[in-house]
């Protein structure tokens, strides 16, 4: 029955949060959710989708000499609309020509037409450089007919939808349709552009080469139909492509300006081949890819011939949109104690970004990225050199996490432990629940998962308290059960001593029971079993309304812990559900329970047969004015509470009264109803419980004033 009561509190917690109007949706799925959010100290959690959106805006394209943000971006739609109105007009006029030219002729000025061109050129490098296939939904009713009805197919621009691994490519492809060049169609072998005349530039794939962890960059060779120039573009990270581009003196600084903005940097370059220069490629790329041993790092070594000096073209910056609020929740978050670490499965720049524009890393806060690590002696210097850093955020890749805690795992969790933040990133969902399990290990303390794919399921489930992107019941509820227990013990050595005849223990409180010896024997049987009518009865019925009505209870008010998150930290101490204040409440048990049969035995002596009327109803009200005593803030349906349960207890008095030994005769002693009615009675049993009550009130008032909690300042 106790532990019914316990979970009754917990459901009504988690009906509460479900409730909650601030955090419309939440679904409560275990009972255990109120003690752990209490003592979190460490949250971790997955960045797409959880910190961010995952829906990317296209935000800056940098030139090297001009920049266009997101209130320029006419700008380019006008200058790629006037250099394909004339690249039009050109091959128009050379209809009848083999190779027309390839360069658009301008009456513009050099400058103006240099812009224009280098922005011609960018433009297009985007809308080929990907991976990016546009769908567009069929007209045909019948799913089957779909492959064949192709000319029923909606081409228009609002039936068009694009799909890609990655969003940060939809994004620039989306891009490039807003500024008038858009990707209509992609086979295997071919894509298909529209431009803003309307009219259909296609593009032959020769070869590609997709986006890997190690590289950093993905590129594309392409031959234009019309021309037939052959064009290798690559994007990718700038520590990759700052090799590979020509020499320039502005990208690793606009990159920084990026980072610092929390946009997401891509460089994208191209190279001009040759047929001679392509055919001498693809011969050795071929020839490479069928070697037996070592073939990908013959392959890449192919293809890094072609990687050098290529043309920057441009600077690209997306921003991932923030979940609404992030800022001042993780700010709120700090301020409560709570350390935070981002685990993410995107490259160490990208979780960088985001750690800094979500305000996970403060601005004026120092990062410390930790050098790749593939040995233990490489793991050890770095180690150190982390050592030497104070109050800086830790920025580790999974690949040299694995080696640190292959080696120095203790050390490592050690020093992370003292970071403000942690960002993990190229982590494996095995990795994610391992590092769960290390801060549960280590530190002991409670920690919170929160995720959005299933990726991030098995930290989630690692975690004490797990959070998928789909208070603590009082410790007297099971300690005053305690206080019961004491008495029933009690209670019972003297009456299995009558009935058992066990003599040794007989001896032991005959002292205590001399005076009421020959009563004893004449307490019917029935009434030694009462307590297997009452004790269930106790912590459901009696004491059950005013335990569960203690989920009301607050100490201080929702607005004013939002107000001063600090106030979180005293939970997270753990000291509400420390062995200390257990024992305290065990202490307070035993007191109270040896108060209540003692103060039977010493006030009702004449009286005994009464003992369990006399008992139970001074333990009934001690109950109740110790759960009063817990209550820091009164609720009206408190007071119902505490009305109703004395009500029952009454009620049971006068209805039930066979199981209280009252109204009936038992070998020759008639046990007189009115008795509980008597000023004795009444008297003697407030005084038993003002004995077993009033030194706790005492000491609660004297802790409250001279060393009163953190929140009764601001309380009063």
């Amino acid at each position: 029955s106790l532990r019914v009561n316990l979970d009754m509190g917990k459901a009504a917690y988690g009906w509460m949060i479900m409730k909650d109007d601030n955090i419309p949706g939440t679904v409560v799925r275990t009972s255990t959710i109120p003690e752990e959010l209490g003592r979190l100290v460490y949250l971790l959690t997955d960045k797409t989708g959880t910190l961010t959106q995952n829906e990317m805006i296209f935000k800056r394209l940098h030139l090297g000499t001009v920049s266009y943000g997101t209130d320029t971006m006419d700008e380019i739609q006008s200058h790629i609309i006037n250099s394909y109105s004339q690249v039009h007009s050109q091959n128009s006029a050379n209809s009848t020509s083999s190779t027309p030219s390839r360069k658009p002729q301008s009456s513009a000025p050099k400058v103006r037409k240099s812009v224009s061109s280098r922005i011609h050129e960018a433009v297009k490098a985007i809308a080929l450089c990907h991976n990016v296939t546009p769908v567009y939904e069929s007209r045909a009713g019948v799913s089957g007919e779909t492959e064949y009805a192709e000319v029923d197919q909606d081409f228009s621009d609002e039936n068009r939808t694009y799909q890609a691994s990655s969003p940060d490519e939809v994004t620039l492809v989306q891009w490039t349709e807003s500024v008038g060049l858009t990707l209509v169609n992609r086979d295997l072998t071919s894509m298909q552009l529209k431009t803003p005349g309307g009219h259909i530039l296609t593009y032959y794939i020769l070869q590609i080469f997709p986006f890997t962890s190690e590289s950093k960059r993905m590129g594309i060779i392409v031959r234009d139909e019309s021309s037939g120039e052959i064009t290798f573009y690559m994007k990718g990270a700038d520590v990759a492509m700052s090799t590979i581009v020509q020499y320039n003196d502005w990208l690793e600084e606009e990159c920084g300006n990026m980072a610092r903005e929390g946009l997401r940097t891509l460089v994208v370059a191209k190279k001009s081949l040759t047929e001679e220069q392509y055919q001498d490629f693809e011969s050795r790329y071929n020839q490479a890819k069928l070697s037996i041993h070592d073939r990908n790092l013959k392959v890449a070594a192919v293809v890094e011939s072609l990687e050098r000096e290529m043309e920057l073209l441009c600077l690209t910056g997306v921003e991932d949109q923030l979940q609404a609020d992030v800022r001042p929740t993780l700010e709120m978050l700090r301020n409560a104690g709570i350390k935070i670490w981002m685990l993410t499965g995107d490259k160490l720049e990208t979780a960088t970004c985001i750690a800094k524009s979500s305000h996970l890393v403060s601005r004026t806060q120092d990062i410390h990225i930790f050098r790749p690590v593939t040995t233990r002696g490489e793991a050890h210097l770095e180690l150190n050199a982390f050592r030497r850093k104070h109050e800086c955020a830790l920025v580790i890749s999974g690949d040299s996490l694995e080696v640190c805690l292959k080696y120095y795992e203790h050390e490592f969790v050690e020093l992370a432990c003292q970071c403000p933040a942690v960002v993990c990133c190229r982590c494996s969902p095995t990795q994610k629940a391992h590092i769960v399990k290390l801060l549960q290990h280590h530190t002991g303390k409670r920690t919170c998962a929160i995720g959005d794919g299933g990726n991030d399921v098995s930290m989630i489930q690692a975690a004490d308290c797990g959070i998928g992107i789909e208070g603590k019941v009082m410790l007297t509820v099971p300690l005053s059960n305690i206080t019961s227990f004491t008495l029933h013990f009690i209670f019972g050595i003297f009456f299995v001593c009558s009935r058992r005849e066990n003599r040794k223990l007989y001896v032991a409180v005959k002292v205590v029971a001399r005076r009421v010896r020959n009563q004893f024997k004449i307490i019917p049987y029935k009434s030694v079993n009462l307590c297997s009518f009452l004790s269930p009865r106790y912590a459901t019925i009696y004491t059950m309304f005013p335990v569960f009505s203690l989920v009301l209870d607050q100490d201080v008010k929702p607005e004013m812990a939002l107000l001063y998150p600090e106030l979180y930290k005293d939970l997270t101490k753990g000291r509400s559900l420390s062995f200390k204040t257990f024992l305290i409440w065990v202490l307070i048990s035993i007191y109270q329970g040896g108060i209540l049969m003692y103060g039977a035995l010493l006030l009702f002596e004449s009286e005994f047969v009464h003992v369990v009327a006399i008992s139970f109803t001074a333990l009934i009200l001690t109950e109740l004015l110790m759960v009063a005593l817990t209550i820091r803030t009164w609720h009206w349906l408190m007071v119902v509470a505490e009305f109703l349960s004395l009500g029952c207890y009454v009620a049971s008095l006068a209805f039930l009264n066979e199981y209280f030994g009252i109204g009936r005769v038992s070998f020759g002693a008639f046990l007189d109803v009115a008795f509980i009615t008597t000023v004795t009675f009444l008297w003697k049993v407030s005084a038993i419980t003002v004995v077993s009550c009033l030194p706790l009130y005492i000491l609660k008032y004297l802790k409250r004033k001279f060393s009163p909690p953190s929140y009764s300042k601001l309380t009063s």
